[in-house]
């Protein structure tokens, strides 16, 4: 055991572990495009997840898909949400983008 490690003390009160760097997990190189209901009052949207891009990268393609379906959506936490059922058009610009695409869920 390190000699620098704080085991126990009264002095400092509850003992905080180190500070973490959140990092998105690495996508395995398939791109899977789900679409969700659940916690939206019914409106369905496409969920884009398993990208390895960093966050400037996935703003550019998130606009460009908006674009290109002409709806609405939102890029966060490494995922992309695409407003409506639009999964076959995000497939097809998907893959001509040179993405292993699968649609995934129901």
């Amino acid at each position: 055991m390190s000699d620098n490690q704080l085991v126990y003390s009264t002095e400092q009160g509850r003992i905080k572990p180190t500070k973490t760097i959140n990092s998105r997990p690495k996508g395995d190189g398939i791109i899977r495009i789900q679409r969700q209901i659940s916690g939206r009052k019914g409106k369905g949207v496409c969920v884009i997840s398993g990208f390895d891009l960093d966050d400037h990268q996935l703003l550019q393609l998130a606009a460009e898909l908006k674009k290109r379906c002409g709806c609405g959506g939102s890029a966060k936490e490494g995922t992309i949400e695409i407003q409506g059922d639009k999964r076959e058009i995000l497939k097809i610009l998907l893959e001509d983008k040179g993405f292993k695409v699968k649609l995934a869920g129901g």
